[in-house]
Formats: C-alpha cells, structure tokens, sequence
C-alpha cells in the first residue's frame, strides 16, 4: 500500500479518524512554520483553521474597504448630480462638471468638447466654445466608443484638448456623451500619473458620470 492508497481510503472512509481519534495525538506531521519540528495531527489541524480564519479575515477586510469606497464615490456621484440639476445653462453644466471632478473626485485635468445638440448655449442661442478643436475622425473615433477608453493619450490631438497641460498627461479617460443614441460631444479626463486612467481599470462609475453629463447639457440646449 503506498501513499494514494491511504489517501484513497481515508477520503471514502471519512469517519475512520473519529472512529480512532487517538490517532491524532499518537501521529505526527512537520510544523507548518518550523519544518524541523514534529506536532500531533490535532495541532497541525488548529493551525491549518488559524490560516483558514486569517484568509478569511482579510478577505472580509478587503470587501469592506471596497464597500466604503464604493460608498465615497456614491456620495461624490450624488453631490455632482444635484451640482448637474441646479445649473441653467450649458455653460454651467460645464462648471458645475469641472468644478465636481477636480474639487471632489481629485481629477487635475478636465476637457469638454461638444459638438452636436449641446454645442448651443440656450442662454445666447451661439455655439459654446468646446464645439471647437475636434477633428472629424476623433469625432468618429469617440462615437465607436461603447465605454469610455482609459489610458495613454492615443494622438497629439487627443493630448492637445487639455491645453497647456498637455505634454503632462500621462493616462486619461475618453466618456463619450450621448443623447438619444447619438454622440454629441466627450469628457476627457486627464492625469500625470500613468496608473491613475488604465485598460483594466472598472468603468461604472464613468459610465454614469458621462450618462449624467449628457442628460444634463441636452437638457439644457433645448
């Protein structure tokens, strides 16, 4: 009989130890930590439960600290959101989203360009300033966009729509803004830090920032 015939025997006779619970004082196995000394089965068992408990405590640990930030970005989402309905024009619409992202979401570099329904003002019946600076393949690029895009900046273009900060962004974040179904402008994002916008990162949260975002300036251009 060799080693898997043991195995073999104790998983389909599983209550052969409780039948001979001497066993597990009268055998011995390495310390999982000091391999030079011997404990009882009893012992070994204890220690593999303490493992077992810590996984899990740091397991718990780690969902909990993901529910609190998932928390602190559902009040910062809610503050933006009331900051979105108080404001009368697209233009302070435009405010009111660079103000929220840099001030509460600690985002350096915000650019909103704009060139369908929202490119109006309603307040002065003119095209609002971000309609400019978009070339038409971008434009056609971002309408591809089902989600928004994160990471390095993909053009000159692309780094250029955040002004003088542009040779500093490392990683960004492309939120296309929609509004029936059809493109009509994008939020970009932008940041020195590489890690900050990347490939894998989630984008729920971006996905509701743009969606609010584009109800808030088509409300407003009507």
């Amino acid at each position: 009989m060799n080693a898997e015939d043991v195995a073999y025997y104790l998983r389909a006779h599983p209550d052969f130890l409780s039948q001979h619970h001497e066993l597990f004082t009268q055998l011995t196995v390495p310390h999982p930590q000091h391999g030079g000394q011997a404990i009882s089965l009893a012992e070994r068992q204890l220690h593999a439960l303490r493992d077992k408990i810590r996984q899990l405590e740091l397991k718990l640990a780690e969902l909990i600290r993901f529910g609190e930030e998932n928390d602190d970005i559902s009040t910062k989402v809610h503050r933006l959101s009331v900051a979105l309905l108080e404001a009368g024009s697209v233009d302070s619409v435009r405010q009111a989203l660079i103000d929220g992202l840099r001030d509460d979401f600690a985002v350096p570099h915000v650019s909103l360009k704009l060139w369908g329904v929202a490119a109006t003002d309603d307040a002065s019946g003119v095209a609002h300033p971000d309609a400019f600076g978009v070339s038409e393949a971008a434009r056609r690029h971002v309408e591809t966009l089902r989600h928004p895009y994160c990471g390095v900046p993909e053009s000159i273009e692309v780094a250029s729509w955040f002004g003088e900060a542009a040779p500093h962004i490392r990683s960004l974040a492309l939120m296309p803004l929609r509004s029936q179904g059809a493109c009509f402008g994008l939020l970009a994002l932008g940041s020195a830090e590489g890690e900050r916008f990347y490939p894998e990162m989630g984008t729920l949260y971006l996905d509701r920032i743009a969606d609010l975002a584009a109800a808030a300036l088509a409300a407003r251009a009507r």
